[in-house]
């Protein structure tokens, strides 16, 4: 068989969790995408691992020769990280190291929006870096507009960079989606009971039906936004969840995961708060009869009495109950909003000893 009837053979490797979950429904359209660009056969294979992480938090190069080394066989590896990278003063969204023919792509670097496009796109332009030179014009077309590659002065290493402006933003973004708060909401479950005992009381509360009444819907909506701020400021600083800057974690970096660590508890404590309006908005219609509460607010009774009672009976709960609760385990709450960190420093320790 001549070198041209040869499979191209491509290596996936992503990191567990949402990484992983994305390469996995990407791999048939990249696939075929591979085909149609290369015009031969492709094999394309998926690993899900994590890559190791050395002492100073960077992405371990023997780690990278290691992957290297043990698929020889392929033509490309191409690595899909949750750890979010920065060099240079600027997110680093993937590097090309063109003797070990493999690329590292940072997941977190490419946002929330449309994330299985871009991943593609972002493969198959570090695939076609690393294939011969012939193929790179085609490449052209998958470059995103808010990246931009730099050569490094080793010459068989290339950096892509998130533009300024946008990259933290987005890479923030991007750390909350691979933290995947909606995880995270099961993880407050005491909070959540302590919050539902305690906003329970404002069904069978006359003054708590009246207050309601009384505040506008603006007002309403601001205790809401407080209450929610307050417990994640709670909840971040009783587990010790807020980074300082150090020698081996800028105050760049430390900004974006402590921005990640702000934006996963807001989702996470905003989806507990609105699970507690639906169920305390529930035992309100049944418990309050509608006669009643007209006769007792001096006027007309439609849905929206009750979503206002629910609303200001679910803050009084978190406040009054769930402001003195925390995780159901400390270690949960780092493996959630500092997963990845809590693996570099195992790897460290390990490592070190």
């Amino acid at each position: 068989m001549s070198s041209s009837d040869t499979p191209l053979r491509v290596m996936l490797i992503a990191d567990p969790g949402v990484a992983a979950r994305r390469i996995h429904k990407i791999t048939d359209q990249f696939t075929d995408e591979v085909k149609d660009v290369m015009t031969k056969d492709v094999e394309v294979v998926v690993e899900t691992r994590s890559v190791r992480i050395s002492p100073d938090g960077t992405l371990d190069i023997t780690a990278i020769g290691e992957l290297d080394a043990e698929h020889l066989d392929a033509d490309a590896v191409l690595v899909l990280t949750e750890v979010p990278r920065y060099e240079e003063g600027n997110p680093l969204v993937a590097e090309i190291y063109s003797e070990k023919r493999t690329a590292i792509i940072s997941f977190p670097t490419l946002g929330v929006w449309a994330t299985k496009r871009r991943i593609r796109e972002i493969f198959m332009d570090c695939l076609l870096r690393l294939l011969p030179a012939e193929h790179r014009p085609v490449g052209e077309k998958y470059t995103q507009r808010w990246t931009e590659w730099r050569s490094t002065d080793q010459g068989d290493k290339h950096r892509l960079f998130a533009h300024t402006m946008t990259g933290d933003p987005r890479t923030i973004l991007g750390m909350t989606v691979a933290n995947e708060p909606l995880r995270t909401a099961p993880k407050l479950s005491g909070a959540l009971a302590a919050a539902s005992a305690m906003g329970a009381f404002g069904i069978f509360y006359y003054s708590i039906w009246e207050m309601a009444d009384a505040l506008s819907t603006v007002r309403l909506l601001s205790i809401g936004a407080a209450v929610i701020l307050s417990m994640t400021a709670w909840l971040i600083f009783t587990n010790g969840l807020w980074d300082k800057p150090s020698s081996r974690h800028p105050g760049r970096v430390v900004m974006l995961y402590n921005g990640s660590t702000v934006m996963t508890l807001l989702v996470a404590v905003g989806v507990l708060y609105l699970a507690l309006v639906v169920g305390i908005f529930l035992g309100a219609l049944v418990v309050i009869d509608p006669d009643f509460l007209a006769e007792l607010i001096g006027e007309d009774v439609d849905i929206f009495n009750y979503l206002d009672i629910a609303w200001l009976s679910a803050a009084m709960g978190v406040v009054a109950g769930a402001i003195g609760s925390t995780f159901d385990s400390n270690m949960d709450v780092r493996r959630i909003t500092h997963g990845q960190r809590e693996f570099q420093r195992r790897y460290s320790e390990e490592d070190l000893a």
